[in-house]
């Protein structure tokens, strides 16, 4: 047996705090060493943070990377552990996104990122340079290399977030080139499914090159991208780890070396395409380290995975509970992959909305306009959970009352307003123990009106019945603005996507706010994520909201599905045309299909009406706050959907 034991670490950084990133990476580093971790693998640029966009460009936050690299190998120099860890390397005019490889106060090498995004969130070609195959160049004293290291335990190579999810990667020549454990540093945000998606590009990359691969992630959340983190270590193509997301932490996992070894040996066709491969490509060269790496004396066979120890043939067991190399470990009940999914919704929100508060370090509260809505009340929700996140030591009086100091809600109602509302506005707020207070509007709300009206007059005009909604919306974020200004709060802006996504939102009113939270959501999620939180917390304000009717309560028996058309149907059109870049006369093809009940010209009619409306709401998307980001479609124009605001849609025609 040749037995490793792998490390990998999720750690919470901030963009630009280099040195207290690489003090966290220390103090994991050492934990990890006395755990007698042989190779530790940290997150994709770590020390600076990511994602750093354009602060790339100042050659300070380069440098600044390389010298915290160095205090951490100084300061890791008594250890034995290899360690892993990502940064930004400048060479000449050229910028890379490496994995450094460090042992025993050594830098040994930089391994450069190969394959970079410019999809979705990503722009890294931007402004960094590819590694290309076989490169090989001077970083400083330093090689910038195409390589695999030779250890005492085995030989590994690093690559870079990206590189695994190609199958023309780096990783294919390496492995065909000796390398037998591969490490990935990852900087990969969360998005709704991708955790399986990971899952099996890690098993299947694993199989494709029978080798051992190990991933870290990196986790917390910056601006409106978060971070899970977990991690996890395939041997093979069968599954070893699957670490704890949504957490800063580190695990480790011993694998067998030989059992790589034996699997390349007994696979036929992996030898075959290892041949043809080296007759056609030079092999990528080796780094041999002969230090001494830290001691694997005392580690211990890889058990079955889910295996307690405690549980075994010397106590009287059913033989049903004994370890099986053949069959998964018992476990206990999972909620249902829809029930996982949304759960993992809530606390990426949660941990977008307390890392945007903590690390950019503005401010003493959160502030919610409430309004009995399904919206708001999700907003208030996630709030309520980052608290939690930003004071994990406290419980009981103590967290509530956190809770209390932290939280402010405000209902202020117009002539529109609902008891039913206001009922629910006023429950889920003491549900979570949050200030609440009413604050009516509608004087200020007849002062504005009658200050436009006048602003008219000259023209012979009067406001609209769309103005006297817009001036209401107007009204409470203006007092929101004012009241977060003098306090010191973070305003939480509580749209969700659908309605944006149609314009059914006011510039200057609620699309205004400092962080929006939902507005990665559509309607419908959004409905089913607070289904999902009743069931779990059983909160009573849940309730009461879910039985008001969906509208803004800006005129009289206000309904967002009457005026718009069914959530579902708006969703699956936001999903065909925004998501699956559907042609409107597309969508009206497919409707039917999903919508058998209803009307094909109703549908059709809603199809058209749909994108229409996308089109001519554009320009109110770059006015919006930062958003979110937890879905493969985004209306953040910053950050995945870029449309142009001015444009016709004759091409459809």
């Amino acid at each position: 047996m040749r037995l490793v034991k792998i490390g990998v670490a999720s750690v919470n950084t901030t963009v630009g705090a280099v040195t207290t990133n690489t003090n966290r990476c220390i103090a994991m580093a050492q934990e990890m060493a006395a755990d007698d971790v042989t190779i530790a693998a940290f997150p994709e640029q770590v020390i600076g943070g990511y994602a750093p966009e354009d602060l790339i460009q100042w050659r300070g936050f380069v440098v600044s990377q390389r010298r915290e690299l160095e205090r951490f190998a100084r300061e890791t120099s008594a250890l034995r552990t290899v360690f892993a860890l990502g940064l930004v390397v400048g060479v000449g005019g050229d910028l890379y996104n490496a994995a450094a490889l460090v042992h025993a106060g050594r830098l040994v090498f930089f391994s450069g990122k190969e394959k970079l995004p410019t999809y979705d969130i990503h722009y890294e070609a931007r402004t960094l340079s590819r590694a290309v195959p076989y490169l090989h160049l001077d970083a400083e004293g330093v090689p910038l290399q195409d390589a695999i290291v030779q250890f005492d335990f085995g030989i590994l190579a690093l690559e870079v977030c990206e590189d695994l999810w190609s199958p023309d990667g780096p990783m294919k020549r390496r492995c065909y080139s000796g390398a037998e454990l591969v490490i990935n540093l990852s900087a990969s945000p969360y998005r709704a499914g991708i955790v399986a998606t990971r899952r099996e590009m890690i098993a299947t990359r694993a199989t494709d090159n029978q080798a051992t691969v190990a991933y870290a992630n990196l986790v917390g959340g910056n601006d409106g991208l978060v971070y899970d983190g977990g991690g996890f270590v395939s041997q093979n193509g069968r599954p070893m780890l699957e670490a704890r997301r949504f957490a800063e932490d580190w695990t480790s996992q011993v694998v067998d070396l030989d059992r790589t070894t034996r699997c390349r040996r007994e696979t036929s066709t992996w030898r075959d395409d290892a041949e043809r491969f080296r007759q056609d490509h030079d092999r990528v060269p080796t780094i041999e380290v002969s230090a001494e790496t830290a001691d694997r004396s005392g580690l211990v066979y890889p058990l079955p995975l889910g295996y307690r120890p405690s549980v075994g043939l010397g106590g009287h067991v059913d033989q049903g509970d004994y370890p099986s190399f053949f069959l998964p470990a018992r476990s206990e009940p999972k909620a249902s992959p829809r029930d996982e999914l949304l759960d993992d919704l809530y606390e990426a929100l949660a941990l977008g909305v307390a890392d945007y508060y903590r690390k950019t370090g503005a401010f003493k509260k959160l502030g919610i306009a409430l309004s009995g809505g399904r919206d708001s009340c999700l907003c208030l929700l996630v709030a309520w959970r980052a608290v939690q996140l930003l004071h994990p030591s406290l419980e009981g009086d103590e967290l509530s009352d956190q809770y209390r100091e932290l939280l402010s809600a405000f209902y202020m109602p117009s002539r529109f307003s609902s008891e039913g509302t206001r009922a629910a506005a006023e429950r889920v707020a003491a549900d979570v123990n949050a200030s609440f207070l009413v604050l009516p509007i509608e004087d200020a709300f007849e002062r504005e009106r009658a200050a436009t009206t006048e602003m008219l007059e000259p023209e012979g005009l009067t406001p609209t019945p769309i103005t006297e909604q817009n001036i209401q919306a107007r009204v409470r974020a203006g007092r929101m603005w004012n009241w977060a200004n003098t306090s010191g709060a973070l305003f939480v802006q509580t749209g969700n996507m659908s309605e944006k996504a149609v314009g059914y939102t006011t510039v200057g009113g609620d699309l205004e706010g400092c962080f929006s939270v939902i507005a990665n959501l559509p309607k419908t999620v959004v409905v089913a994520l607070l289904d999902r939180l009743l069931r779990r917390f059983e909160l009573e304000g849940i309730r009461m909201t879910l039985t008001t009717i969906a509208g803004p309560e800006l005129a009289e028996d206000q309904s967002g599905e009457d005026e718009l058309m069914p959530f579902a149907i708006l969703d699956t059109c936001l999903y065909l045309y925004a998501g699956e870049k559907l042609a409107t006369e597309e969508v009206v093809e497919v409707l039917p299909t999903l919508f058998p009940d209803v009307e094909p010209q109703q549908l059709a009619a809603w199809a058209r009406k749909f994108a229409e409306l996308f089109t001519r709401s554009i320009f109110k998307w770059v006015r919006a706050p930062l958003v979110i980001h937890v879905g493969s479609v985004d209306l953040d124009r910053e950050r995945a959907l870029q449309l142009p605001v001015v444009q016709r849609r004759e091409w459809e025609s």
